[in-house]
């Protein structure tokens, strides 16, 4: 199974996000790049890749323990950037970044502590992609647009473990698939 742990962001948030990117996209040059999907919209924490399925037990154990250590905190989506000059552009997190950047270095060792074998480590950048492109782009306009963007505030209360599934088809604009496979909350005793 392909996974990841993550942060998913509460409806009215994505309604809020969904109505900036309907506006994002009828700006010039936006049918060059490939939105993501709003059931795809999350925060990730730690990427796993392909984890055997043997594995999936002790991780999912290890990442609820995680989350039981987490108290829950606070987040806005607000604002945006990129990354890869336009490969990727994202929405901003604001909040309590310390307690997320906390509950993704637990999601990144609970894949190391159960035997997910792991790429390179990088510096956690939160971020919500909204849009990539195979080829450097021109998203200055994108992220200027997104600069006055602000979403309701909400509480992280779980860690979710998703599993993706990459589009085969060939088709374009397919989206890849997403299913939580489970959901551990945040603070909770045990």
């Amino acid at each position: 199974m392909r996974l990841f742990a993550a942060v998913l962001p509460p409806e009215d948030v994505t309604a809020a996000l969904a109505a900036e990117v309907a506006a994002l996209r009828k700006l010039p040059g936006a049918e060059g790049l490939r939105w993501t999907g709003r059931p795809g919209w999350h925060l990730t924490l730690a990427f796993y890749g392909e984890v055997d399925d043997d594995l999936v037990p002790d991780l999912s154990a290890r990442l609820e323990r995680a989350a039981h250590r987490t108290a829950p905190f606070g987040l806005t989506l607000r604002g945006g950037g990129q990354f890869g000059h336009g490969r990727a552009l994202w929405a901003g997190v604001e909040g309590d970044l310390a307690t997320l950047r906390l509950l993704a270095d637990r999601a990144e060792s609970a894949g190391r502590r159960a035997g997910v074998e792991r790429g390179e480590h990088r510096r956690y950048k939160p971020h919500l992609s909204v849009a990539r492109s195979r080829n450097a782009y021109d998203v200055r306009p994108y992220v200027e647009a997104l600069d006055a963007f602000t979403s309701p505030a909400w509480t992280v209360t779980d860690l979710a473990l998703v599993r993706s599934d990459l589009p085969r088809s060939g088709v374009p604009g397919e989206q890849p698939r997403y299913e939580t496979v489970a959901r551990s909350p945040l603070g909770a005793s045990g």
